[in-house]
């Protein structure tokens, strides 16, 4: 789940979405002004609104498509594969890979959710909820000791563990580099492999010893 490069291919309204992402993941989404998004898009502020209502339904735009693609993408991963261990794997490298290849969006998805209108931030909360248990389901299912009714708690603090642990680390790679500087480009991707093999060997590694003290206790 990228981000499109080069953002003049985008239609227009893609283009603000990307750019809005960009700059609220920089600067919050108080320090930046719609004049400022316009300007990056290459149009006026107010030509915004032909777009979006403002900068609130920009935000909302965003936390809220965000929070369906997640949900979307994890159940179609974890219906696929044989087997609950085959769905928690896709799970942990669709959520990396989202992490990593849209830094911007996940930095909004952990931040500023606070400054939706409440409507909107309930409709995120009930997506994220969604999410959670998903995940909770596949988790149980994929190691056995997990599965009893004593364990449930277990499984579910590891899965919120994971995701705190996968949603940080991609701040450590930085901003996306600038679309023409292919150098950089070439670092951060040659960073990224080796960040995704570790978050993915990480996030395995949780749920084997959340299992583990499972089965002991």
């Amino acid at each position: 789940m990228p981000n499109v490069p080069g953002a003049s291919a985008l239609p227009r309204r893609d283009q603000i979405r990307r750019e809005a992402a960009r700059l609220f993941a920089a600067r919050g989404f108080l320090g930046v002004g719609v004049d400022e998004i316009g300007k990056a898009v290459g149009i006026s502020g107010p030509g915004l609104y032909r777009h979006f209502a403002g900068k609130d339904a920009m935000l909302a735009d965003l936390l809220i498509g965000i929070s369906e693609r997640l949900l979307e993408e994890g159940r179609r991963r974890a219906g696929g594969g044989d087997g609950g261990a085959e769905a928690l794997d896709a799970l942990i490298r669709g959520h990396v890979d989202f992490a990593l290849d849209d830094r911007d969006l996940i930095t909004l998805h952990d931040r500023e959710l606070l400054n939706l209108k409440d409507e909107d931030r309930r409709t995120v909360r009930r997506l994220q909820r969604g999410y959670v248990e998903l995940w909770v389901d596949v988790v149980r299912r994929a190691h056995p000791s997990l599965a009893v009714p004593d364990a449930e708690p277990v499984a579910r603090a590891t899965v919120h563990a994971v995701f705190g642990l996968i949603n940080s680390t991609p701040h450590s790679l930085g901003p996306s580099p600038a679309q023409e500087d292919r150098a950089q480009e070439d670092r951060v991707a040659l960073q990224r492999d080796s960040m995704a093999a570790l978050l993915h060997s990480l996030a395995h590694g949780a749920f084997s010893a959340a299992a583990g003290t499972a089965a002991r206790s």
